[in-house]
């Protein structure tokens, strides 16, 4: 089985491209913060590539930005390619299967704010509850 779930802040913003079919390909990079600090008691991150084809990965590169929060699942992928200097390429990456954006998109600071409440939740009084039944 080859299944991955990982939360992370965008590295930089996402680019689009298309195939030469036609088919749209996002790709990005996220860092992830590890469980455990290391010795100087800081918190280490991976910086992994993820990739996401067709309609989700249009909509990636409309509403993500730097420092966007993503969740994403995907599986685990790697190739080799053979670079223009003539060496042997190594690459892993995700494949999204879902990416959830986990950031609103109006937040400046990359975090979600709560909502204020409004006039209407103020003037709510508390209720009686002796007379239910439950």
């Amino acid at each position: 089985m080859n299944k991955c779930i990982l939360i992370g802040n965008l590295t930089k913003d996402p680019e689009l491209t298309t195939t030469s079919n036609g088919v749209a390909v996002c790709r990005f990079s996220i860092a992830v913060s590890r469980r455990y600090s290391n010795s100087d008691g800081e918190r280490e991150a991976d910086f992994l590539n993820i990739v996401v084809w067709r309609g989700p990965g249009e909509n990636c590169h409309k509403f993500l930005k730097k420092g966007s929060k993503v969740g994403i699942v995907g599986n685990i992928q790697s190739r080799s390619y053979d670079a223009a200097d003539g060496t042997k390429r190594y690459v892993t990456e995700i494949v999204a299967e879902e990416v959830e954006f986990l950031t609103t998109r109006n937040s400046e600071d990359g975090g979600a704010r709560p909502a204020a409440p409004s006039e209407d939740v103020a003037k709510l009084q508390p209720i009686d509850d002796d007379g239910l039944p439950f």
